[in-house]
């Protein structure tokens, strides 16, 4: 939180499985459409917080399988734990605060007495939460007669079931709206509360989100019952929680726009990313168009014109440079008549780009220093006896192919200027610098551009 210096514009604090990320949808396109819109007009003045049921052990795998942004803030483990930056550093605070009244090994004593409760994996087992399976039909009894017993042993607990069959037991203070009661107070006692903040979800433990006084709710449209349940009883008249007509984080984009909290055309549903009207030089904006165009010219989604690579070479210095995650240093112009070689090269692939933590600096009257991630994704068949080094390959019942992940990162940094230029002519990108992340270097790396 550190990174804002004031209150942030918006603060989204979105659920993850079914809520912000998809599983029925292949290719994550309403995940990457958000991406998008967060990139290129929120990241710089906003917060991002994922808050999940997940412990950090599933939460870090699920990173590993979805093309997911970095977020600000991290609420894991169903409200408690709370994590911040890409360290994901605890607070202490908050862990201190959940001790009251609670004791693990009490709470392991009475759970064990109901032969219905059936132990989760032990990645799931946490400091202040202890989950089970149970049977959507013996669900609410044994809430009610567990609930009673544990505070006839001096215990004050929260029984939470979502998901139709996961039952979660906390401390009392403990879940995902009181995580975030706890985080709106730390930040107005910093002077930084958010200008608006919205929760989204789409399950049982969503509801406590929705409760928060002053903060916007949206339950995305494939929601479950025991959520809708909850508003039908708790919120229906409640003008500022909306249940979306689209699924997952396409219903979020949607929830911006109804409450009109912000810009919510993400770069991805514009047909023409060179029509896009600007009012100022906005550099996050800048480097997401051109990063999907470069996934829109490899996927063959574009024509193979002139027009296209003259514009490419408009928007680069003539004496600018590339500096190749390799190490090896091109001119801007060089690289954009290579990347004309590669047109629709990667047609007919689930082959995806999106870039992560777009954060811009201005260094001088007209130039701007901008760094983030840039993502590749290629999802290819591979016949199992030759997977590529550096791809993740996915179990197949087929002995003679299976689906391979190639997932590469750089860091890369973007000098870009607006000398000489209107708004419409968008800015001049002069340097651009690469570095592998985290020995994500290919075998052979002569088809990374930019």
């Amino acid at each position: 939180m550190d990174r804002l210096t004031s209150a942030a514009r918006l603060m989204i604090v979105s659920d993850l499985d079914h809520t912000m990320v998809d599983h029925h949808d292949s290719e994550n396109l309403s995940l990457l459409r958000f991406n998008a819109l967060w990139e290129a007009n929120y990241r710089d003045n906003s917060l991002l917080v994922f808050s999940t049921g997940r412990s950090p052990t599933l939460y870090k795998e699920l990173r590993k399988e979805k093309p997911m942004l970095t977020p600000d803030i991290t609420i894991m483990s169903v409200g408690t734990e709370i994590t911040y930056g890409n360290a994901m550093v605890p607070d202490d605070g908050w862990e201190t605060f959940l001790n009251n009244k609670w004791d693990r090994k009490i709470v392991t004593e009475e759970t064990s007495k109901f032969p219905e409760l059936s132990l989760q994996s032990e990645t799931e087992q946490r400091p202040h939460k202890v989950s089970f399976y149970v049977q959507k039909e013996k669900a609410q009894d044994i809430m009610k007669t567990l609930s009673k017993r544990l505070e006839e042993r001096g215990l004050d607990v929260k029984i939470i079931y979502s998901g139709g069959m996961d039952l979660d037991i906390l401390p009392q203070g403990a879940g995902k709206g009181q995580a975030l009661a706890y985080l709106l107070k730390k930040l107005k006692s910093e002077g930084k509360l958010p200008n608006n903040t919205l929760a989204c979800g789409d399950s049982g433990n969503d509801a406590e989100l929705f409760s928060i006084p002053d903060v916007y709710g949206v339950m995305v449209a494939n929601a479950q019952e025991e959520l809708l349940q909850w508003h039908a009883a708790n919120a229906k008249n409640n003008p500022k929680v909306i249940h979306a007509s689209e699924r997952c984080a396409a219903g979020i984009i949607q929830a911006i726009g109804h409450f009109k909290l912000g810009p919510s055309t993400s770069p991805r549903d514009v047909t023409d990313l060179s029509d896009c009207k600007m009012d100022n030089f906005v550099p996050a904006y800048e480097v997401v168009k051109f990063y999907l165009f470069f996934e829109k010219w490899r996927r063959g989604e574009i024509e193979h014109s002139e027009h296209y690579l003259s514009n490419l070479k408009a928007v680069c210095r003539p004496s600018g440079t590339f500096v190749h995650p390799s190490g090896v240093e091109k001119s801007l112009q060089e690289c954009v008549t290579s990347f004309g070689t590669c047109h629709a090269d990667k047609q007919g692939k689930q082959y995806r780009v999106w870039v992560d933590q777009v954060l811009p600096s201005q260094v001088g009257s007209d130039s701007w220093l901008v760094s983030f991630k840039k993502w590749e994704l290629s999802v290819l068949d591979q016949h199992s006896s030759g997977a590529a080094p550096f791809v993740s390959c996915l179990p197949s019942t087929c002995n003679e192919w299976i689906k391979c992940e190639d997932r590469r990162c750089c860091i890369t940094t973007v000098l870009l200027s607006s000398k000489n230029k209107t708004v419409a002519d968008g800015l001049t990108w002069t340097h651009v610098h690469q570095t592998w992340l985290h020995g994500d270097a290919p075998s052979d790396s002569a088809t990374w551009f930019f």
